[in-house]
């Protein structure tokens, strides 16, 4: 059996023909300056509250991203996720191909790229994709090997599922809505988690892990690779590299929440490039509205501005399907609901 997925093992020479950008779509990494002001929150000043949301509305409309610390999961939970992970990718071949379909509505699934039914050019990641809430729902149907995969990630997801509510309400509040409109908006959020693995890449500058995009849910928690860098944000028009920071998680908006500040915040632009040397992993954990959910423009947002509503009312599932229906770096897909 021809293997479908990049983890195999085999070290490529050459970039194979199908990973090979046209010219205009490539990286153009030696363009590419690091970021130097990202905004990193301290959440565990509890004292000071007001300063932390301030932070935050700042951080969203100027980035549509920052990173957190001390944000109450442990090194040693972050740890021991990213090298859990490690060894799912490790295992034999065969053994992870059990795993594989190229089908988006599984709830467990390895694939490789990002839709690779619909794509012309494949990226350069192989992803485990699992659904995380309710936990005892997906959880025996996530692989029994490594032995630890369970136990590590049930509760990395418990933590981050936390967390991630922690700062809708702070979101929620830097807005000056109520802190829990967000999380009433969105319903009973579900959490989807990508375990992605990005070999290292004969061509690096022909390709990427994943080109640039937005994501199309509420909010995303990326724990990244310490070691490796690899992300990359849009800001001004302009790309910029995100160096990881020691002990931090990534906090990106999605979509749904651009949405409902009525385009005051924003969802931010980013993509995932590959390099010649090292292999990286990250684990992104995405917060997802109800699949019945009304979204839209915060209606007290719209009153106090006496501003027109930007996008019109849909639900989170007409979202969702849209956006599996195009090509990851099309036009963002928000804009196929504006008013």
């Amino acid at each position: 059996m021809e293997a479908k997925i990049l983890s195999t093992g085999t070290q490529f020479s050459i970039l194979p023909e199908s990973y090979i950008r046209p010219e205009l779509e490539r990286p153009r990494l030696s363009q590419v300056s690091e970021c130097k002001n990202v905004p990193i929150i301290n959440l565990g000043d509890h004292l000071n509250r007001p300063q932390i949301v301030q932070q935050i509305g700042h951080a969203c409309r100027v980035y549509g991203f920052f990173q957190v610390i001390n944000h109450g999961v442990s090194v040693e939970m972050m740890e021991k996720m990213l090298a859990v992970a490690g060894e799912f990718y490790r295992l034999p071949v065969e053994e992870k191909m059990k795993l594989y379909s190229d089908d988006p509505a599984k709830t467990i699934r390895l694939s490789t790229s990002f839709n690779v039914r619909k794509e012309k050019v494949h990226n350069w990641r192989d992803y485990l994709r699992l659904h995380c809430y309710p936990l005892d729902q997906y959880t025996p149907e996530w692989p029994s090997n490594p032995p630890p995969f369970k136990e590590i990630v049930s509760s990395y997801c418990k933590e981050v599922r936390d967390l991630g509510f922690k700062i809708q309400e702070l979101i929620s509040e830097s807005l000056g809505l109520e802190k829990d409109h967000i999380k009433n908006v969105l319903g009973e959020q579900g959490q989807h988690m990508a375990v992605n693995y990005y070999p290292p890449c004969p061509q690096p500058e022909l390709t990427y892990g994943l080109p640039g995009h937005t994501d199309p849910n509420a909010l995303t928690i990326l724990l990244q690779d310490p070691r490796v860098a690899g992300l990359q944000v849009l800001k001004n028009g302009v790309w910029f590299a995100v160096r990881p920071h020691p002990g931090a998680f990534v906090i990106n908006l999605g979509d749904q929440l651009q949405a409902v500040s009525n385009g005051k915040y924003r969802s931010v632009w980013h993509r995932a490039i590959v390099n010649a040397e090292s292999e990286r992993l990250s684990v992104a954990s995405f917060l997802c509205p109800a699949n019945d959910a009304v979204i839209g423009p915060a209606k007290p947002l719209i009153e106090e501005d006496e501003s027109p509503a930007i996008y019109r009312d849909f639900t989170y599932a007409e979202y969702y399907k849209t956006f599996w229906s195009r090509d990851l770096d099309q036009e963002h897909c928000l804009e196929l609901f504006k008013n």
